[in-house]
């Protein structure tokens, strides 16, 4: 007895020890990978810590793609379209996998985009990107205050995004869960993340300080760059 109750206490340990091993072993693969971070870790430290964005990428963004890959795998048509295409085309998806791919696909789309504007040091937009926040929100200051706004006040877990149309036009939008508007066809400027997982372990429920603070790691070039895909009619997700 004494013998058995070892052996499942030495078993359940290593199951703590190495839980993320584990998970990548049995990770169904598929067309859908996870992107590497395109920076340390500890890059986005002003906002966000090394750690959370560790555990925000390697395991919460790693289990979207593993889960949408699992949905997809019975359906070569679906699995062989483009990430924005499937999620515009919500409605057509296979019904008993169209809520799975609706929630992990939005997941790895949202993340791809969240990790690609990060990195930066901040500051202001510039070029056409300032011309047209000027135009649409009448100045940056007003534009962060009602982003911020979006960002505070979505419900439960969600995110705040700024749309962009192929003209150009920007708009703020806020989604639960990981809805995007590119289920509605629309394209993403950029977006920042209000689920808990995202700013837990540094500002535990002080979301608004959390929000005050991710625009100091904001990529303006980056994101510049995302403005004229969208005009040219490339960007993706």
């Amino acid at each position: 007895m004494i013998a058995r109750r070892t052996a499942l206490l030495a078993a359940g340990a290593s199951l703590l020890i190495a839980p993320r091993a584990l998970a990548q072993a049995a990770a169904p693969s598929g067309p859908f990978t996870l992107p590497p971070l395109p920076y340390a870790a500890s890059a986005n430290e002003a906002a966000i810590d090394a750690q959370t964005m560790e555990i925000h990428h390697g395991r919460h963004h790693a289990a979207y793609v593993a889960n949408l890959n699992a949905a997809v795998a019975p359906h070569s048509q679906v699995a062989a379209m483009p990430l924005e295409q499937i999620l515009a085309r919500l409605a057509e998806m296979p019904e008993g996998v169209r809520t799975a791919i609706r929630n992990n696909g939005g997941g790895h789309a949202n993340h791809a985009m969240f990790w690609s504007i990060m990195g930066g040091r901040g500051g202001e937009p510039s070029g056409e990107l300032a011309t047209a926040i000027a135009r649409d929100f009448g100045s940056v200051a007003t534009f962060r205050e009602q982003f911020e706004r979006a960002s505070t006040t979505v419900f439960g877990s969600g995110w705040a995004f700024v749309t962009v149309t192929r003209d150009g036009t920007l708009a703020i939008a806020q989604k639960p869960n990981q809805d995007t508007p590119l289920m509605e066809g629309g394209r993403v400027l950029l977006g920042n993340d209000v689920w808990e997982h995202a700013y837990y372990l540094r500002y535990q429920n002080r979301r608004a300080d959390y929000v005050r603070n991710w625009w100091t790691v904001l990529d303006w070039e980056k994101i510049g760059a995302r403005y004229a895909s969208a005009k040219a009619g490339t960007l993706t997700i």
